[in-house]
C-alpha cells in the first residue's frame, strides 16, 4: 500500500463526540482493517470509511491535554500529521445551561445551575486563563444566563426566581430586577439597555434606571432563550422548541421579530465575534456543533464538530470557550469576540 496523503479535513476543530471527516488520497480498503483516524495519542472511532474519505469520531480521551495534529493510518501506511484542533477540558463537574461569560482579564464564568427548584452550594465557578477553579457566587437559585455589564459587573438570571442579580468582582450578589418570568438568556446593547429572555414567551427590556419593559413577543422554548446583540443593532434570539427545523430570531431596535435563518434542530448558545460573523450551537443536516454564518453569506458552515454543546464565547487571545452540560473547553478559533457595546 502506498502512503496516505491527506487532502483536507472538516471542520477545522473538534470536541469529543463531534465528527471529523478526513479526505485522503492513497486509502486501501482491502481486507479486513478499517483506516483509523488519529487524533494526537488518541484514535477516534471510525464511523465511515471509504477509499476517499473516513469519518471519525473524536474520543473523550483527547480533551484532557486538546490535540493540534491528525494523522491516517491503514494496512501498514500511515499518512504525514496535519495540524487540527481538538479544544482541551478545562473544568468538569458543572452545569451550563447557556453560554459562559469572560472578564476582561480573561477568567472564565460558567454556571452549575442544578434542576429547578434545586439549591446548589456553588451557583457559578470562576475558571482562570490556566485552568485554577474556584467558587464565585452563591445563592442565585438555577443560575442561568450570564453577561458582563460595561460596569464590569457580572449579570446571571434565576429561572426559578425569574430575577436577575449583580456579581461583583468579589463575588458579592445583589438583586437587580425581579418579575422576568422564567429568566433565561440575557444580552447588551450599546446603550447599556439590559435584555433578559423569558422562555414562556416574552423579551424584556431594562434600562439604566431599571425600568422594565416588553420588547418582543415570541414563542415559548422548552430550553431557554439564548440571545446576543449584533453589530447591526439587532438582537438574535434561538429558542429551541420540540422541532428539528427551529429558527434564529433577528428583534429590530423597535421591537418587530423576523426570522433570520430556519432549519436548525435545538439551536442554542449564540455569538458574535469581532468581524460580525455569527455562531450557533445547533444541528444542521445530520451534522452537529458550532456553526458559523459569516456575514456575507446565509449558509451556516459548520465551525466546530461536538456534541451536547449548550453554550460559547470568545476570550481576547482568539480563543473560543465551549461548554457542554458539564465542563468548559478552549480552543483556538482565530478570532476574537465582539467586544461590549
Amino acid at each position: 500500500m502506498s502512503g496516505i496523503t491527506i487532502k483536507q479535513v472538516l471542520p477545522k476543530a473538534a470536541l469529543p463526540g463531534g465528527e471529523v471527516r478526513v479526505e485522503c488520497d492513497g486509502i486501501d480498503l482491502q481486507g479486513t482493517h478499517r483506516p483509523e483516524v488519529h487524533f494526537g495519542e488518541h484514535t477516534g472511532q471510525t464511523t465511515i470509511a471509504s477509499d476517499e474519505v473516513i469519518v471519525a469520531r473524536v474520543p473523550a480521551a483527547s480533551a484532557e491535554t486538546g490535540a493540534s495534529e491528525l494523522r491516517v493510518s491503514g494496512n501498514g501506511a500511515s499518512s504525514a500529521p496535519v495540524p487540527y484542533e481538538i479544544g482541551k477540558r478545562l473544568a468538569t463537574n458543572l452545569h451550563p445551561v447557556a453560554n459562559p461569560a469572560i472578564d476582561s482579564d480573561g477568567n472564565i464564568y460558567a454556571t452549575y445551575s442544578g434542576r429547578r427548584g434545586q439549591k446548589t452550594p456553588v451557583s457559578i465557578y470562576k475558571i482562570t486563563p490556566d485552568g485554577a477553579v474556584t467558587p464565585h457566587a452563591d445563592q442565585i437559585m438555577n443560575a442561568t444566563g450570564l453577561a458582563f455589564g460595561l460596569d464590569g459587573r457580572l449579570y446571571v438570571s434565576s429561572r426559578q426566581e425569574g430575577s436577575v442579580y449583580t456579581v461583583d468582582p468579589d463575588g458579592a450578589t445583589a438583586l437587580h430586577v425581579e418579575g422576568m418570568g422564567i429568566a433565561t438568556g440575557l444580552a447588551f446593547d450599546r446603550r447599556h439597555n439590559l435584555y433578559v429572555g423569558d422562555r414562556s414567551g416574552s423579551i424584556f427590556k431594562i434600562d439604566a434606571e431599571k425600568e422594565i419593559f416588553v420588547f418582543a413577543t415570541l414563542e415559548p422554548s422548552i430550553a431557554a432563550y439564548h440571545m446576543a446583540y449584533g453589530l447591526d443593532d439587532y438582537l438574535y434570539v434561538t429558542a429551541p422548541t420540540t422541532s428539528s427545523f427551529d429558527s434564529i430570531h433577528r428583534v429590530s431596535p423597535t421591537g418587530e421579530v423576523e426570522k433570520f435563518f430556519t432549519g436548525l434542530g435545538r439551536p442554542q448558545g449564540i455569538a458574535f465575534d469581532i468581524g460580525g460573523n455569527l455562531y450557533v450551537v445547533a444541528s444542521y443536516r445530520g451534522r452537529r456543533g458550532i456553526f458559523r454564518f459569516l456575514r456575507n453569506r446565509s449558509e451556516p458552515e459548520l465551525f466546530v464538530a461536538g456534541l451536547g454543546l449548550v453554550g460559547l464565547v470568545f476570550d481576547y487571545a482568539e480563543n473560543m470557550v465551549v461548554a457542554d452540560a458539564s465542563s468548559v473547553y478552549r480552543l483556538s478559533a482565530g478570532t476574537m469576540g465582539k467586544p461590549l457595546p
